[in-house]
């Protein structure tokens, strides 16, 4: 049996990440779902760990590593490059296996190319206001840097309708339930099905 791509992704400030540690609990691993790791040239930020939520390199390994072809997609944000290691993904295709990604909106448009079968979530903030409210929580920036970003997560909430799903993150269980929805009913989309197996009840 093939195995799954789920695409996440958000503006910044969508909450795509607090929903996919979430989504990844003991009970979810036990099923088979697993969380592709990114490797990224930003710092690593308080209550981050190496290995946990990226692998954080230095400019010259991450291009050694892109130049090696490691990478499904890659790109550059804020000055910063990110990239999908590619080995992760093709393994839990031919093994069955649940592969989550988190990704910004350009990472999922590339992976999609690459990995037609995957299923694309857009996670929206309920508001432009909160959007706002919980990048500034972050106090990753100063208000220079702050203003870029906001302006380009709003860009980005326009793009929802470039993706399969859209899930609304006001409150977070809520939200981690209906993404849970919509990768346990992939099974019985069109394009999964065993169409041998179908028309044979068919006739």
């Amino acid at each position: 049996m093939q195995g799954k791509i789920i695409i996440i992704s958000s503006p910044s400030g969508g909450g795509k990440s607090s929903l996919c540690r979430r989504l990844l609990s003991p009970h979810n691993k036990r099923n088979g779902w697993k969380f592709s790791i990114s490797v990224t040239t930003r710092p690593r930020r308080k209550n981050e760990r190496n290995g946990r939520e990226y692998y954080f390199v230095s400019h010259p390994e991450f291009i050694k590593r892109r130049r090696r072809g490691e990478f499904a997609e890659s790109c550059q944000v804020h000055h910063y490059y990110y990239g999908t290691p590619r080995r992760p993904l093709d393994e839990a295709l031919f093994g069955g296996k649940t592969m989550v990604l988190d990704v910004d909106v350009k990472g999922a448009f590339k992976l999609k190319k690459k990995y037609p079968m995957a299923a694309t979530i857009f996670i929206l903030p309920p508001s432009k206001k909160e959007l706002k409210h919980r990048l500034k929580l972050r106090g990753t920036e100063d208000d220079k840097h702050l203003k870029i970003r906001q302006e380009r997560a709003l860009n980005e909430m326009k793009l929802y309708r470039k993706f399969e799903y859209v899930v609304v993150n006001k409150i977070l269980n809520t939200a981690v339930d209906e993404v849970v929805m919509i990768i346990k009913s992939l099974p019985c989309r069109f394009d999964n099905l065993d169409l041998e197996h179908i028309n044979r009840i068919v006739g």
